[in-house]
């Protein structure tokens, strides 16, 4: 899969003499968390994260007057608070090299460009929506199952053949190296198949299920409040 799928094209976006008021409006409106900024000509120069703007923003503890945070923000624009060296990709760049740099550099977006000319952004959000997709956690049926198995080669092919030979439909596939050496995990999301038959069936080739659950009904998060 490539960035190009997954990204947002044609990102909102700032100029470097759009107004601080201006910019913050605009992350407002559209729910948004950064603005990438660009020149006249759709090239981009820098990009403004909602950070950097609220570290712009006066505090409660400010002994400016209420005559003089205005005049002061009014004259702050884009070019004094962007960030000028920005990492960027391709759209043909993989998604799973986007994530890399991503957590390499401790970002939480990057912008898309062909030549200089910006054409997209792809964000945190959409790795996470993409591996929630690939893990199949949209799809509401079948059973979700993962399982540990020796690091080796033909323990893929091992499983899948085992469930091609009960009738099962394989949705979705996620390999891992595992936190032990010489181990691998594997999680599939499998339609079609009784549970009990899927678990005899893949422990008698000696598969070792860690987890296997029913899916449909969606993990609930739990809110713990001090209030």
């Amino acid at each position: 899969m490539l960035v190009r799928e997954r990204m947002t094209p044609n990102p909102v976006v700032v100029h470097p003499e759009t107004s601080f008021a201006d910019a913050m409006d605009l992350l407002r409106q559209k729910r948004i968390r950064r603005l990438p900024v660009v020149d006249a000509k759709g090239a981009l120069v820098g990009i403004v994260v909602e950070k950097d703007l609220l570290k712009a923003s006066p505090s409660p503890a400010t002994t400016l007057s209420a005559w003089e945070l205005p005049y002061l923000l009014s004259k702050l624009k884009i070019s004094d608070l962007m960030t000028r060296r920005v990492i960027t990709v391709g759209e043909d760049c993989p998604l799973e090299d986007a994530a890399r740099i991503m957590v390499e550099h401790k970002i939480g977006s990057l912008p898309v460009v062909r030549g200089n000319q910006l054409i997209g952004i792809i964000t945190e959000t959409d790795i996470f929506r993409t591996l929630a997709q690939a893990l199949g956690g949209e799809t509401e049926q079948g059973l979700r199952v993962m399982a540990r198995v020796p690091d080796v080669k033909g323990e893929l092919a091992k499983m899948t053949g085992e469930i091609a030979r009960l009738g099962g439909d394989i949705r979705s596939v996620v390999t891992l190296v595992g936190k032990e050496s010489k181990q691998g995990e594997i999680t599939m999301k499998v339609l079609g198949v009784p549970r009990e038959d899927l678990v005899s069936a893949l422990e008698k080739i000696g598969v070792a299920i860690v987890d296997v659950r029913q899916a449909g009904t969606p993990y609930q998060p739990r809110l713990i409040s001090s209030h």
